[in-house]
C-alpha cells in the first residue's frame, strides 16, 4: 500500500512481476526446485524489466525510488509465503485460504487500528470485501491448487500474467500516461513470461515411496487399491490418504507434489 501511493498503477502492476521471480529463485536456492534454462533466462527478462521500471530519474529524485521498493518488499513477502505454502498444497485448499485469509486480514486490521484508522462508510467496506473475496479468497484457493499440480516456481511464472491485465486497465480505463522505458520494460517482462508459458519439461525419473492425502484420480501415479469402506471408493476423483509405491518412468511433469525429485 504505501508503494502504491507513490508509483503509477501500470508501472506497479508491472512490478508485480518481481514476485515470480523472488519465488522462483527462494524455490530453486532454499527449496531445491529444478531451474531449466528457459525458466532462468525468462526471469532475467523479467529483473530486467523490473529494474527498468524502478530505476530513478533526474526529475524525481530519491523519494520516487522509494514507491518501487516498497513493491518489491511486498513481492519478497509474498514469494516466501508461495514457498511456504506450497509445502502444505496438498491439503485442503479451502481450509489453507480460509486460514490465511484469517490470519492476514486479523493483522491488517489491528495495524491499521493500531496507526489511528476508522473503518470505512458501509457501501465502501463492502466494495473491499467484494474485491477481497474475488482477489485473495477464490484467487488464493486457484493459487494453492496451481501449487499442488505445478510447483512454487512455475505457479508464480504463470501468476505473472495477471500485472499485464493491471497494465490494460490503468491504461484503458485510467488514462495512465507512459513512457519509452514503460514500453521497453512491459516487452521484456512479456518475453520472461512468454519463455515461461511455452516451457517443456521430461525426462526418466524415479518415484521414491510417498504417503500423504489429496484430490486424486486413478491416473498412472495413483495405481493403489481401496478398502471398500473407504472414502471416495468407486468415485472419481476421491480423496484419502494413499501410498505411492517405488516406481520409475519417463513423461513430461512439473515439479508437483509428486515430483520433487532432484536434477
Amino acid at each position: 500500500m504505501v508503494g502504491l501511493t507513490s508509483t503509477p498503477g501500470a508501472t506497479a502492476s508491472l512490478l508485480l512481476n518481481l514476485e515470480s521471480v523472488l519465488t522462483a529463485l527462494l524455490a530453486w536456492v532454499v527449496f531445491k526446485e529444478n531451474a531449466d534454462p528457459r525458466i532462468v533466462l525468462g526471469m532475467v527478462a523479467i529483473v530486467a524489466g523490473g529494474i527498468l521500471l524502478s530505476w530513478p530519474t533526474g526529475e524525481v529524485g530519491v523519494a520516487a525510488g522509494l514507491g518501487p521498493l516498497a513493491i518489491a518488499g511486498a513481492c519478497l513477502c509474498w514469494a516466501i509465503d508461495n514457498n511456504l505454502t506450497r509445502h502444505v498444497s496438498a491439503a485442503d485448499a479451502l481450509f489453507i485460504a480460509g486460514t490465511k485469509g484469517l490470519m492476514a486480514g486479523g493483522v491488517n486490521c489491528a495495524l491499521a487500528l493500531a496507526w489511528g484508522m476508522s473503518l470505512p462508510a458501509p457501501l465502501t467496506l463492502l466494495g473491499t470485501m467484494l474485491v477481497g473475496l474475488l482477489g485473495y479468497g477464490i484467487s488464493l484457493v486457484l493459487f494453492v491448487l496451481a501449487l499442488r499440480g505445478l510447483g512454487t516456481a512455475r505457479t508464480g511464472a504463470y501468476f505473472a500474467i495477471a500485472p499485464f491485465i493491471g497494465v490494460v486497465v490503468a491504461l484503458v480505463l485510467l488514462g495512465e500516461p507512459t513512457s519509452p522505458t514503460f514500453w521497453l520494460a512491459g516487452a521484456l517482462m512479456a518475453g520472461g513470461v512468454w519463455l515461461h508459458l511455452t516451457e517443456r519439461h521430461g525426462h526418466d525419473h524415479g518415484h521414491a515411496p510417498l504417503t500423504h492425502q489429496h484430490p486424486h484420480s486413478h491416473d498412472p501415479h495413483h495405481q493403489h487399491d481401496h478398502d471398500a469402506d473407504a472414502d471416495g471408493a468407486g468415485q472419481e476423483p476421491h480423496d484419502h490418504r494413499h501410498t505411492h509405491v517405488s516406481m520409475r518412468h519417463t513423461h513430461p511433469h512439473f515439479p508437483d507434489i509428486h515430483h520433487p525429485h532432484r536434477h
